[in-house]
């Protein structure tokens, strides 16, 4: 197909200002606000990334806040905590905003989605040296706390913050709303707010772990997140496998991405089935993809080895096959291949199988998503959806039909050329909603 012609492509690429990956390849230049949503979306602020370190990634976001409308900067911060669920480049962005006198005080209100974020602002804020609080980010950050009760303030206020929510309500001079609101930023000032009721307040007071936990699932307290993350600890206890697996049925599991219960069933494999059961109950009901839908994962070097984020155990081919599990789901049609030095098939697998089938399907090696691309031209599709850190050493071809998606789940300033490709940067859920929606508007 002349449309998978790897010379007219680079024949493109000599006529485009170009910039180099770190492969050293040649890659089409990116505007300023597309270098800033693909170092947002994807970026683990502060983190090591595989091919660029964590300041380097927070030196570029401040430098691009200069070069980016204001008002589009803000959306994005916005989108960024609320469709990402990111929650440090949100607050990197607008105190860089602030810092140019550009930061509206609705921008930082609607960012700030949890207490502790407040706080987590001013030590971003203060963190080359303590300065006045702009009137605007003194604002915002009033807007902010009165919008939060009891419950979420003593859940998020830690004692060993750097900046207290105490300082947070003088600082902003937040004022009460009505007089139960009064009273409560009067526990505040006095640090007498009421302890919550959660299993970490529970188990650090010394309650009995089995107790505690038993307890919070049969009063529904303990959320789906919560749950997964304690797998192990209720075991440890002596929780019951029955009590649990019985629990297990009545979670709210909605929108809990894949790659959560493949970190779960690391930990505690012998709930493994529980935890795909649970995978494929969170799916249910979200509307199909139409028409044949070809995935490719990478399984290059890049892959493993470098966790999503400094916390976690999980590797970036974990947040890639998650997404494939995902989207296996929710395609009328799918084909699915690994692809390295090459492109394999993989059998037709779902769940945690997928994921066992995907990773053993060929040795790890290089990155070449061009002759992937080619390796597969002969397969038909209505679209083409390819999971990857974007770092490839060689150049991507024409995906082949209208719709061609490359997923980066990395954070580098240039990735791989697509001149014909749509690039989504991330691994949340978002990434199929946003497939799903953008093609019903074209």
């Amino acid at each position: 197909m002349s449309s998978l012609n790897r010379t007219s492509n680079l024949g493109q690429l000599l006529r485009e200002k170009l910039e180099q990956n770190h492969h050293g390849l040649p890659v089409k230049s990116l505007s300023p606000v597309q270098k800033l949503n693909r170092l947002v979306m994807a970026s683990m602020l502060c983190e090591k990334q595989f091919y660029m370190d964590g300041k380097s990634n927070a030196e570029l976001v401040a430098d691009l806040v200069t070069k980016v409308d204001p008002k589009v900067v803000a959306d994005l911060a916005l989108k960024a905590r609320s469709d990402f669920k990111l929650r440090h480049i949100p607050l990197l962005l607008t105190r860089e905003l602030a810092r140019h006198g550009k930061l509206k005080a609705e921008a930082l209100n609607s960012v700030i989605q949890r207490p502790d974020e407040m706080s987590e602002f001013l030590s971003i804020y203060w963190k080359e040296g303590k300065t006045p609080l702009a009137n605007q980010v003194k604002k915002g950050l009033a807007q902010a706390f009165v919008k939060f009760n009891e419950y979420q303030l003593a859940k998020h206020d830690k004692n060993s913050a750097a900046v207290s929510l105490r300082d947070v309500m003088f600082l902003s001079h937040a004022k009460p709303q009505t007089p139960a609101q009064e009273a409560l930023f009067k526990r505040v000032a006095n640090q007498e707010l009421e302890t919550p009721d959660t299993w970490e307040t529970q188990l650090s007071a010394g309650a009995d772990k089995q107790a505690t936990f038993s307890r919070l699932m049969a009063e529904k307290k303990l959320g789906a997140l919560a749950f997964l993350r304690n797998l192990r600890n209720m075991v440890q206890a002596g929780v019951g496998e029955s009590e649990i697996r019985a629990y297990a049925k009545e979670l709210n599991v909605d929108r809990v991405l894949p790659f959560r219960y493949i970190a779960a069933a690391r930990i505690v494999p012998q709930f493994e089935d529980m935890l795909e059961s649970m995978m494929f109950r969170s799916l249910q009901g979200m509307e199909k993809l139409p028409g044949k839908t070809i995935l490719m994962v990478d399984i290059s070097g890049s892959m493993f080895g470098t966790p999503i984020s400094q916390k976690s155990d999980l590797e970036r081919f974990d947040a890639a096959v998650a997404l494939a599990m995902l989207m296996a789901e929710v395609c009328e049609e799918v084909e699915i291949y690994s692809f390295s030095n090459n492109a394999v098939r993989v059998a037709p697998r779902r769940g945690f199988a997928l994921r066992d089938a995907i990773r053993n399907s060929q040795a790890i090696g290089g990155t070449y998503l061009g002759k992937s691309l080619r390796d597969i031209s002969g397969s038909s599709r209505d679209r083409i959806v390819v999971f990857t850190d974007e770092q490839s050493s060689d150049c991507a071809i024409s995906p082949g039909c209208d719709k061609g998606y490359i997923v980066n789940i990395a954070a580098y300033e240039n990735g791989v050329n697509h001149f014909d490709w749509t690039t989504i940067n991330g691994f949340s859920e978002a990434v199929v909603d946003y497939i799903r929606e953008s093609e019903k508007m074209a």
